[in-house]
């Protein structure tokens, strides 16, 4: 049966319990698993149709097949995840990746420069684990505990932006061009956060689906993230904010 913590945030421990619990939780809860479910297959399609192609070498063309290997194990664990409630994500596995709207974002696969792709294993993704990592301490246990592996695979991949941007600026032109992508960006990392003014956080802290609103979430992001591309000598803008999407 699901139980209450000591601050009253449900602990739901089984399909069963949570099919026991109130509409509102197993809405939140469902579109939050599908959002993220589908995510992780557009990151595989993101990798194979927008970054393999602009790879320099063939060993970058390989890691693109190795992470994009890794995007559909992410998506196949969360899709058990449904399944185990009766929801079938199959169908995403036969749409094209500009057809997925859950998780719509035109600005990754638009992405055609070897910095950006660099920027967005690093930046991006970085700012996708923050988010991965509350998910794993979601009040819905078998949804919290799918995100081992994942969590594991995304360091990766974090890192291996991480060593891109470091190989681009070892010289000055490389590390302007790797500048001015960044500051073109930011405000597209800063929107993976969603908007200060969402509908639904509130809601998803009181049922223990978060643990951070929208703003509190970036800005512990940017204080993280500052100081270490400062010290590869990267600035970003100091504008706080990003667009807005009240439906996130």
């Amino acid at each position: 049966m699901p139980h209450e913590t000591a601050g009253a945030v449900p602990v739901v421990e089984t399909p069963e319990d949570f099919r026991r619990m109130p509409e509102e939780y197993q809405e939140l809860a469902t579109h939050q698993m599908m959002v993220h479910t589908e995510g992780e297959l557009s990151g595989a399609d993101d990798y194979l149709q927008v970054f393999f192609p602009i790879a320099p070498n063939a060993y970058e063309r390989k890691v693109c097949c190795e992470r994009a290997a890794e995007e559909i194990d992410h998506y196949m664990i969360g899709a058990q995840v449904l399944e185990d409630l009766g929801i079938d994500t199959s169908y995403m596995l036969h749409q094209k990746l500009l057809d997925r709207g859950l998780y719509a974002s035109p600005a990754i696969h638009n992405i055609k420069t070897w910095p950006q792709r660099a920027l967005f294993s690093y930046i991006g993704e970085n700012a996708v684990l923050d988010h991965i990592e509350e998910m794993a301490h979601s009040s819905y246990r078998p949804w919290a505990n799918s995100f081992g592996k994942v969590i594991k695979d995304e360091h990766i991949h974090v890192g291996h932006g991480r060593r891109i941007v470091r190989e681009l600026i070892k010289d000055e032109a490389g590390r302007e061009e790797v500048q001015q992508t960044l500051t073109r960006m930011w405000p597209f990392v800063l929107s993976l956060f969603g908007s200060e003014n969402s509908t639904r956080t509130e809601r998803y802290l009181r049922w223990g689906l978060r643990q951070r609103t929208n703003a509190e979430a970036r800005d512990v992001f940017v204080a993280r993230i500052r100081p270490e591309l400062a010290k590869m000598g990267l600035t970003i803008p100091d504008a706080p904010t990003a667009p807005e999407d009240p439906a996130r």
